[in-house]
């Protein structure tokens, strides 16, 4: 009578739940979001790109000029050696990194000098949604590539 051997049978079963559980197989990654974006205002182009080890967007074009044209300086920041910095080349995304299907970081608002923590994810190739959020409460605008 030969043995049979059930640690193959539960070594093939434990390969099979490593895959189930995305131990073996690809996992999703989330679509890159570097390129020039139109905010959902319409008034600035955000240019997303890498920035060291994570991904980070500067304001590099008003659509809009601000109240003090292009030399609009940073005046809403509750810092104040930080309001005498230039809007244009501001980083506004910083710290994003991927996770799973999406980006996280912080997203700055010029408009009211706040940071808040954020989530940037794709919205197929002409479009990424940017959420900005405080505690439970979030923000979302769709912004647009820019041509």
């Amino acid at each position: 009578m030969t043995a049979r051997k059930p640690h193959n049978r539960f070594a093939l079963l434990g390969a099979f739940a490593g895959v189930l559980a995305g131990g073996g197989a690809a996992t999703h990654a989330a679509e890159p979001i570097a390129g020039r974006w139109v905010t959902e205002e319409g008034d600035a182009i955000i240019t997303i790109s890498p920035c060291g080890p994570t991904v980070c967007g500067r304001i590099s074009q008003f659509l809009v000029p601000p109240p003090d044209g292009a030399d609009q300086r940073d005046i809403y920041d509750p810092d104040p050696a930080k309001q005498k910095r230039r809007l244009m080349g501001l980083p506004i995304l910083t710290g994003f990194a991927e996770e799973e299907t999406l980006w996280r970081g912080r997203i700055y608002d010029p408009k009211s000098g706040r940071s808040y923590r954020s989530v940037v994810r794709r919205k197929g190739a002409n479009a990424i949604e940017v959420k900005g959020c405080i505690s439970f409460f979030c923000q979302t605008q769709i912004w647009k590539k820019a041509s």
